[in-house]
């Protein structure tokens, strides 16, 4: 059975910023970034370790159409979402969250 996906806090203000950002350059696009979130939320849940590891037991899955990556921890019980960053940010800002 799936472990729950969870979004940390910074996580859901990561893509709150994201959604309201895309829904000013265009209307609608937020709700298709909204889209492409959910459905790698939905990949990660069902096989979290098809994803690299790319800090200790941090792990990244790419979003499709934009240039964002999710970051996650597998943990016993569900799968930390700690950050949804653009690409181009410093990844030191994630790193400091867990």
């Amino acid at each position: 059975m799936p472990r729950p996906v969870v979004l940390e806090p910074w996580a859901r203000a990561d893509v709150a910023d994201a959604f309201l950002w895309y829904e000013q350059q265009r209307p609608r696009l937020g709700s298709e970034f909204l889209a492409e979130i959910a459905r790698v939320l939905h990949a990660i849940e069902q096989r979290p370790e098809q994803y690299a590891i790319v800090r200790s037991q941090t792990r990244r899955a790419l979003v499709h159409r934009f240039p964002y990556a999710i970051l996650y921890i597998i943990e016993p019980n569900e799968i930390a979402i700690i950050a949804v960053m653009h690409g181009r940010r410093d990844p030191q800002r994630w790193q400091e969250r867990r």
